[in-house]
This record gives structure tokens, sequence and C-alpha cells, in this order.
């Protein structure tokens, strides 16, 4: 079943990107798109997930334990880029991974990036809830859909219950 995200988003998926059922995905994951067209066997994906951070633990220690985790079920886990973003009231952190990974039966070649937003919960002020967006691709496509995916990570926004 997936879970919740700690403080409700609003998104807009790219073009052609179809909404998947996020049981077929990591535990925790609470939406899940995949790209209508798969690369070598393996389908491009977009997934949401998150939570609420530790007092004092960083957006730098969740991606050290993003990494991690990926480690558990990867190989040649490699963080290629990692660079915080946003602003003092709305820190970000944005990390590209390369690992190989079995899918579907068959090794691939993937590329993982990811976005880390720190937004404050509108139930208590004083938390901070965390939401991981990340693309999961082969190499080969990863830099083809990049751009889709920054389009979808510059539509997410927290949700006020406002109708648009």
């Amino acid at each position: 079943m997936p879970t919740t995200l700690p403080v409700p988003i609003e998104f807009r998926l790219p073009e052609g990107w179809l909404p998947a059922r996020p049981e077929g995905f990591d535990p925790g994951v609470a939406f899940a798109a995949v790209h209508p067209q798969p690369d070598a066997g393996f389908t491009a994906n977009i997934t949401i997930d998150g939570g609420f951070p530790k007092d004092g633990v960083t957006l730098a220690e969740i991606a050290d334990a993003s990494v991690e985790h990926l480690r558990e079920f990867a190989e040649s886990v490699e963080v290629v880029h990692r660079r915080e973003v946003g602003s003092e009231d709305a820190p970000a952190l944005t990390q590209r991974l390369s690992f190989s990974a079995v899918a579907d039966g068959a090794r691939h070649e993937l590329v993982q990036s990811q976005v880390y937003l720190s937004l404050v919960d509108t139930g208590d002020p004083h938390k901070r809830a965390m939401i991981r967006l990340a693309l999961t691709a082969t190499r080969a496509q990863h830099d083809e859909v990049l751009h889709q995916f920054q389009d979808f990570v510059r539509s997410v926004r927290p949700d006020n219950g406002a109708e648009s």
C-alpha cells in the first residue's frame, strides 16, 4: 500500500507520463509515474516520497541515507553530483546517482536524479517536512527525459486546498 506524504502537494506530470501503482516501487513511495517509452526493457519513472526528519537532520544527511539504502539492492552506486540549492527559508538539495541494478531479470546501467525539498508543515509551522522527487532512467535515456523531470519539479507546490 502506498504511503502518504507528510504535507499535501500538487504537481503537473510531464506530457505523456502515466501514473503508476506505487506498490511496484520501493515501500514508502507515495506517488509514481512512468515514461511511455521504455529503453532497453527499463521504464523510466518518477517517484515521490517524504517524511518528517528528526530535528537537526540536514538534507545532505537524508541524501546520504538514500545512497546507503540504494546500495542495499544496487551495485556500483556512485554520487555523480550533489548541490545544495534553494534558500535558508526553503532549502533544497539535488543529487545524481549512477548505479547498476537488476530489473525484470536484466541488468541495467541506471541514473537517478533526486531533488530533496524542505517544506513547512501547514499543520504545525514549527515542523519541516521533507519531500523527495526522483527520476530513474537508463544511462542512455536519462538526458532525454531529464528536462521533463525538471519541468515536473518546477510544478511542485504545497497544496493549500484552494481550488485553482
